[in-house]
């Protein structure tokens, strides 16, 4: 099975999260943490700023490593590495999806998720009760 290694954000600002809603392909209007797919030679923090850029125009900080989540979709593998970011500059512009929204960690369950982010939603959690 192919894997394909990817990076996400969780962008946070005043104790809420940047959600995005993914507009093509197969998880069309599902909810997701921005990011996307390492090139060859780049860094995941490296790709991470990159992605982000594309996707949203945003520069952003890497605050620190979350975790690394491992899914089994029906036809790949994916690994997804997430950090906790911050925004440092930019304007908010939507170049991949239909729709962003911040939210609070309590309202993320009440989101139509792709799979494999609800694990990042549950590390989130368990984080938060430290």
């Amino acid at each position: 099975m192919k894997t394909i290694q990817v990076v996400a954000a969780v962008i946070k600002h005043n104790n809420k999260i940047l959600v995005t809603r993914r507009s093509y392909g197969e998880f069309e209007n599902m909810w997701e943490f921005p990011g996307g797919k390492i090139e060859i030679g780049e860094t995941r923090e490296e790709a991470l700023i990159r992605e982000i850029k594309e996707e949203l125009e945003l520069n952003i900080d890497i605050s620190n490593y979350l975790t690394t989540i491992d899914y089994d979709y029906p036809n790949f593998h994916l690994t997804m590495h997430c950090f906790v970011c911050t925004i440092c500059g930019g304007e908010l512009h939507l170049n991949a999806h239909n729709d962003a929204k911040w939210t609070t960690l309590e309202e993320l369950d009440k989101l139509n998720w792709i799979p494999a982010d609800v694990l990042v939603i549950e590390k989130l959690k368990a984080c938060n009760k430290r």
